[in-house]
């Protein structure tokens, strides 16, 4: 049996995009154990999933603390693994690779001088590759070596049904109706350059209210409570927004995610999270992210918008908020309803003035 170590610290939709390795490793080697490495806050994501045999969690104290990470990778490393992949490429996670001298296979990106730990290093694949496509290049080490590599670019997510149901119940206890259609909105971003302006996403949410008097849910972590909240005053407290239905970790923001109908809003981690579950998503990317980038080609149940893509002949003359600004709430709203009528109305009335 075949002992794999994945290392990708990071956060929730860098390590979503990553874990394809995990998943394509586990299709070419079904008998394989299959390790992860990731932080402490996002683990509970990756728990019981079909192509990971054991999460591997470096917490807040090993982060800090250096002889603590040292002896948290030398445990590690005991396991003595055949293949060691650092999507990373640190200085710091390299030390993964130190330690397995015995791997045949000990994989990272090719950057300067770093990287003599490696058997071999990758050269940073072209821009027409989407994310999750330049992290399964990593494996062609692998595959050109001889073993076939069966690459599987789409990334997911799995929960138990009883967690799903906990959660469904739980939403249904705030006052959430199932008949109606239920999109999770993302107002907010742990990075504030990701943030659509807000005034801007409340004339979208109205849009959504008014054309599917549908059901909207503002998620938020503890620090970002207040800001839903205030976002649904401004909204006047519209009952068919729900600001009070709180996740106590992020494996059940996965069970929220689960249990609604489409995710709109900031590209970020939980949009990443919409698409592992595989609800329709449509996110609004920041003039400084690439929706060529962290889109998954060729998936038109997961699309988006970028500001540069609104034909601006001064775009370069513009400031950061004045790009994001040419995306309209109108030119959304018009997106959001194409991808509710093909891929979400069979089967569920989601629209006042049609008859589906």
């Amino acid at each position: 049996m075949k002992k794999i170590l994945v290392v990708r610290f990071k956060q929730i939709g860098d390590a979503i995009l990553s874990s394809v390795i995990c998943s394509s490793l586990k299709e070419s080697y079904p008998n394989s154990q299959i390790d992860y490495v990731v932080y402490e806050h996002i683990a509970p994501l990756f728990e019981n999933q079909p192509h990971i045999d054991n999460v591997i969690v470096i917490t807040e104290e090993e982060r800090k603390n250096f002889l603590k990470y040292i002896a948290k990778v030398w445990k590690v490393t005991r396991t003595k693994y055949d293949i060691v992949i650092d999507i990373m490429s640190t200085p710091k996670s390299e030390f993964f690779t130190l330690f397995s001298p015995g791997a045949k296979f000990r994989i990272g990106r090719k950057k300067s001088w770093r990287g003599y730990t490696y058997t071999h290093r990758i050269k940073e694949p072209s821009d027409d590759f989407d994310k999750a496509e330049k992290f399964l290049q990593m494996l062609k080490p692998i595959e050109e070596s001889g073993s076939f590599i069966e690459y599987n670019p789409n990334y997911f997510l799995n929960f138990s049904g009883a967690e799903n149901l906990y959660m469904r119940e739980k939403m249904e206890e705030s006052g959430l109706d199932f008949n109606k259609l239920v999109i999770a909105f993302s107002i907010n971003s742990r990075r504030s350059e990701k943030v659509y302006p807000i005034e801007n996403m409340v004339e979208i949410i109205k849009g959504c209210l008014e054309k599917y008097d549908c059901q909207i849910i503002f998620y938020y972590s503890p620090a970002e409570k207040e800001f839903a909240k205030s976002v649904h005053r401004t909204l006047g407290n519209d009952a068919r927004v729900f600001s009070n239905i709180e996740t106590k970790s992020i494996r059940e923001l996965g069970n929220l995610l689960q249990n609604c109908d489409m995710f709109v809003g900031n590209e970020g981690g939980p949009r990443h999270m919409a698409q592992a579950i595989d609800i329709p998503s449509f996110a609004i990317f920041s003039p400084s992210s690439s929706k060529k980038q962290w889109l998954s080609k060729n998936n038109e149940r997961h699309t988006g918008v970028e500001p540069c893509e609104m034909n601006s002949k001064n775009y370069d003359e513009l400031t950061y908020v004045e790009k994001y600004k040419l995306i309209t709430p109108e030119y959304v709203l018009m997106k959001i309803d194409g991808v509710i009528k093909k891929f979400i109305a069979k089967g569920k009335k989601v629209e006042k003035n049609i008859n589906i």
